[in-house]
């Protein structure tokens, strides 16, 4: 069994890698065609704010299907 801070140590840097790279991912979405006249802060808000709720589903899926393959064995 992994030991707590382990564990948190790992949910950490899931969080920060997956956040990163949703970051990097949305990117590539030429969002200007989109933001009215003088909103940049606003969409630049919007972008953060989507990036940590994909990057966060994301890492919990990733961590839930590995904590939980870990925990497999003792079924028997």
């Amino acid at each position: 069994m992994i030991d707590i801070g382990v564990q948190a140590l790992i949910s950490i840097i899931s969080h920060l890698l997956f956040i990163s790279i949703t970051w990097w991912a949305l990117q590539a979405i030429q969002y200007e065609k989109w933001m009215k006249p003088n909103k940049v802060v606003q969409i630049r808000l919007l972008l953060i704010l989507i990036t940590i709720a994909i990057g966060s589903s994301v890492s919990n899926f990733f961590l839930d299907y590995l904590f939980l393959s870990q925990r497999l064995p003792m079924i028997w």
